[in-house]
């Protein structure tokens, strides 16, 4: 039974970690199905869940791994759920799979991956940031993913909603990269009245359509999705298939197909990039960086600044699609750029390969944060 005093949406102002941010914001999203497996450092968005869920009239599922919760919460969306899972590292490997699937059936959901340190099971309770290219590659064929990167508890709940509307407005898995520094660290977040959040409903096809094709997109490249138990006449496969939705073995069917699918996000590429710049107006140095490791980049920042360099902050806050034409604008100049990031360079390369320029790379493979002064010494000496 729904408790008559429980809400969906906690507004005001508290005090509460990334992860617990993180359910809260899918819960102001209108998520109302969550399957995963428990996982650190993401287990605590599963925790929060598993209370407030059923509270709501919603479904919470403990699955036997990490394939098995991708895949229910495809499931779910074509239910009509809003759906998500959580969790990390390995996991999130194991779900790349049925993350394809997502993505060539169009099916929207989210699912959040709480980095820690790797390969394998690698620093289990510790941060790292080495995930981010398998966010890009980590399934096979080709797609354009989209990946948001929260630096606080608050974006976490804030991203949350970005990643359910941007699913549910591009009928697509989009991925929250958060790391376990964000996910555990405990910060204020406020929670906004639920009028007051703007939330992306799903593009839903016309009733009784006759000679609908379910996979035929309009000038958006964003087909509108049907429900099972509805009436309309589908056929859902991970199979290449046409516009009718029937497994098609043809070279043509498969360049349209996948053409259309990663045309959907470039296109809209402009919508989806979120940025934060400090003091990149006059920066001769610019460090770019995301997540956790943003935070010691603007400390690092604001201390050149008073030793008299001129140095900028950009915060990848969406990670892909990646921001290459800004990072281009800002090469215009001979500006120098340091990346820093948890991993030995992954982001650092795309960088250099939108800017055609050598970047200072201030890397760790995991385990603790980048602190300031290891950022800001770059700065300085790339700035002589």
């Amino acid at each position: 039974m729904i408790a008559a005093a429980e809400r969906r949406v906690l507004a005001g102002r508290h005090f509460m970690n990334g992860d617990t941010a993180c359910a809260e914001g899918a819960l102001a999203a209108g998520c109302r199905f969550f399957a995963g497996y428990p996982i650190t450092p993401s287990t605590e968005i599963a925790e929060r869940l598993a209370e407030r869920l059923p509270r709501l009239g919603g479904c919470f599922v403990q699955m036997e791994d990490e394939l098995g919760s991708m895949a229910a919460i495809l499931g779910a969306s074509w239910a009509g759920a809003k759906a998500m899972t959580a969790t990390s590292g390995p996991g999130f490997t194991l779900m790349m799979e049925n993350f394809g699937l997502g993505l060539m059936t169009e099916t929207p959901c989210v699912i959040v991956n709480v980095q820690r340190g790797g390969p394998s099971t690698g620093l289990p309770t510790l941060v790292g940031q080495a995930d981010v290219m398998q966010a890009k590659w980590g399934s096979h064929g080709d797609y354009e993913p989209i990946a948001y990167a929260p630096a606080s508890p608050q974006e976490m709940f804030d991203l949350l909603i970005a990643a359910f509307n941007a699913a549910e407005r591009y009928r697509m898995p989009v991925l929250v990269m958060a790391d376990e520094v964000v996910g555990h660290m405990t910060e204020g977040v406020t929670i906004p009245p639920a009028e007051e959040l703007h939330l992306v409903g799903r593009k839903r096809p016309p009733a009784g359509a006759n000679g609908w094709l379910p996979y035929a997109a309009d000038g958006d490249l964003v087909p509108p999705m049907p429900l099972a138990g509805e009436g309309h006449h589908i056929h859902v496969t991970g199979l290449t298939h046409d516009e009718r939705g029937y497994p098609a073995t043809d070279a043509v069917v498969q360049d349209q197909l996948v053409r259309r699918i990663s045309q959907k996000v470039q296109v809209h590429a402009a919508e989806i990039i979120s940025l934060e710049e400090l003091l990149t107006h006059d920066a001769e140095t610019i460090v770019v960086s995301y997540g956790c490791t943003a935070r010691s980049a603007r400390q690092a920042v604001l201390a050149a600044r008073e030793r008299g360099v001129k140095a900028g902050l950009l915060r990848l806050i969406t990670l892909w699609p990646f921001p290459g034409e800004r990072m281009r604008e800002l090469a215009d100049g001979s500006r120098r750029f340091v990346v820093a990031e948890m991993n030995l360079g992954q982001m650092a390369r795309e960088v250099e390969r939108h800017t055609r320029a050598p970047a200072v790379w201030v890397t760790h493979a995991g385990g603790a944060m980048i602190p300031p002064t290891a950022i800001l010494r770059a700065i300085m000496e790339a700035a002589t």
